[in-house]
């Protein structure tokens, strides 16, 4: 029996494994940017500077999160640097690499 329809391809459309690299690299460094980094900084805080000014955590999270949804560019500096720090890392190694060529 013949099968109905065009010619089936081994290869799978779908982005550029480099692109799907960097997008997850990107989405790995912006969790730990909204999930983990948060914790971090306000346990420090708390040890450095004392109890947050609100009620705990779950406050300083949702202060957090709030100024993350209104657009502060603050709040999304903090939440993209570590995927900021990756890249200037890159960056870096980049141009020691081109130097060394020369």
């Amino acid at each position: 029996m013949h099968a109905i329809g065009p010619p089936v391809s081994n290869t799978q459309p779908g982005l550029n494994p480099r692109i799907k690299k960097e997008l997850a690299l990107l989405a790995g460094l912006l969790f730990f940017g909204i999930a983990l980094l948060p914790v971090a900084i306000w346990f420090i805080g708390k040890a450095v500077f004392g109890t947050y000014g609100g009620a705990g955590f779950a406050h300083f999270f949702g202060d957090l999160s709030s100024k993350i949804r209104s657009g502060d560019l603050v709040a999304w500096f903090l939440v993209l640097s570590p995927y900021l720090v990756w890249q200037i890392l890159r960056l870096a190694a980049f141009g020691w690499r081109s130097v060394g060529k020369l």
